[in-house]
């Protein structure tokens, strides 16, 4: 029989969409509010690799990143999904959000994505959440699943994903890209 451990604490991260940029600034700020203080922000790009959320939001949506300095217990990941759905609804315009907030957390070896939403390669954690497996870095690089949202599976994230990867594995007093 396996001894049960406590699991090694983890990195958050959250990624944002909005159509604007003073609404990235804003939720960035809030979020720092709730997790404190932001040690990676990501470039602003365009987000076109979908129109889900064009109804709801509009055309011309922006991605941004960012990553938290302290480091999380993975099982807080929904607790912070809960917090990151109010600050949405916070945001929102009538029934519509300004802004989506996707977090989750980097390990050595893994991003994991949680979201309120059951499918096939979800695993339910409690109060609602799941969670999963977005991409796995393996040999060096960030690999997708068969299930991978397209934007993630493009490589776009990759230099953001593997800056938080270092910047946690220097938090972990290990060094370089192994």
């Amino acid at each position: 029989m396996g001894a049960i451990t406590t699991p090694e604490e983890v990195k958050l991260i959250s990624g944002m969409i909005s159509g604007g940029r003073g609404v990235l600034t804003e939720a960035a700020e809030r979020l720092e509010s709730e997790f404190g203080p932001i040690d990676l922000v990501g470039e602003v790009m365009e987000f076109d690799f979908t129109h889900y959320y064009d109804e709801e939001m509009g055309t011309g949506l922006l991605r941004q990143f960012i990553a938290f300095e302290k480091l999380i217990d993975p099982d807080q990941i929904v607790a912070i999904k809960r917090i990151t759905n109010e600050i949405e609804d916070n945001f929102a315009k009538g029934p519509n959000r300004t802004v989506n907030l996707d977090p989750g957390y980097i390990t050595e070896s893994k991003l994991v994505l949680a979201s309120t939403k059951d499918f096939s390669h979800r695993i339910y954690l409690s109060d609602g959440i799941y969670a999963e497996v977005t991409l796995m870095y393996v040999r060096g690089r960030w690999i997708s699943q068969p299930y991978t949202f397209p934007d993630y599976a493009s490589g776009c994230y990759d230099e953001f994903l593997t800056q938080a990867r270092d910047a946690f594995r220097v938090q972990l007093g290990r060094k370089g890209h192994h």
